[in-house]
């Protein structure tokens, strides 16, 4: 009986073959915006600010209108003014209150006393009324970037009834008044008018009615 080749180091067979080794795991296929972490779905974050979504663009904020922008300016100069017509009125009155009371201790005139007291009383008045009214356009002025319809509807009511006071006062002023009440009146119709019209047309509507998230 033969046993091979006396220098074949395996004289029984085949030499073992060496183990192969095992496949690597599969990677599950991932959807574009996702990632595969520990076995779970992770989502990637994404990036921008508005109405976003994943893998999309994102949605700019919608910006107000130029014609509301102009009216919320003209509603910041007005109340400027409406506070130093409403401090003049309250330090001429006052000052018609003192002068009354000095007068009334020298002459006592209980008639002069209450005539100088309630012309004083009827410009502290005006002077709070204009204060009020400056607050007032403030308050619509910066509502304008937060604010509904309630404030939608106030400017609109506002303005048409300072363009209508400010109409009066320029009938009055082209009758028999001075070059400059007759700028001062068109610029406060001018104001008005973009006032009340700011809000009412398309663009101002829908700013006022767009959706708040």
């Amino acid at each position: 009986m033969s046993h091979g080749d006396p220098n074949n180091p395996y004289p029984y067979g085949q030499p073992p073959q060496p183990s192969q080794p095992p496949p690597p795991p599969q990677q599950p296929p991932t959807a574009p915006g996702y990632t595969y972490g520990y076995g779970y779905p992770q989502q990637q974050p994404y990036s921008g600010y508005g109405y976003g979504y994943p893998g999309g663009a994102t949605m700019p904020a919608p910006s107000m209108p130029g014609l509301l922008m102009t009216a919320r300016v003209f509603l910041f100069i007005i109340s400027a003014t409406q506070i130093l017509a409403g401090v003049a009125w309250l330090y001429v009155g006052a000052f018609v209150s003192d002068v009354t009371d000095d007068a009334t201790s020298v002459v006592p005139m209980k008639s002069v006393g209450d005539a100088g007291h309630a012309l004083a009383g009827l410009l502290i008045f005006f002077g709070l009324v204009s204060l009020a009214f400056a607050a007032l356009s403030i308050t619509l002025g910066v509502k304008f970037g937060s604010g509904g319809q309630g404030i939608r509807v106030t400017t609109v009511v506002y303005g048409a009834l300072g363009t209508l006071v400010g109409f009066v006062f320029l009938i009055v002023a082209l009758d028999n008044g001075p070059a400059a009440a007759v700028l001062y009146t068109l610029l406060w119709v001018g104001f008005g008018a973009v006032i009340t019209a700011a809000p009412m047309v398309a663009s101002g509507t829908a700013w006022f009615a767009r959706p708040r998230y």
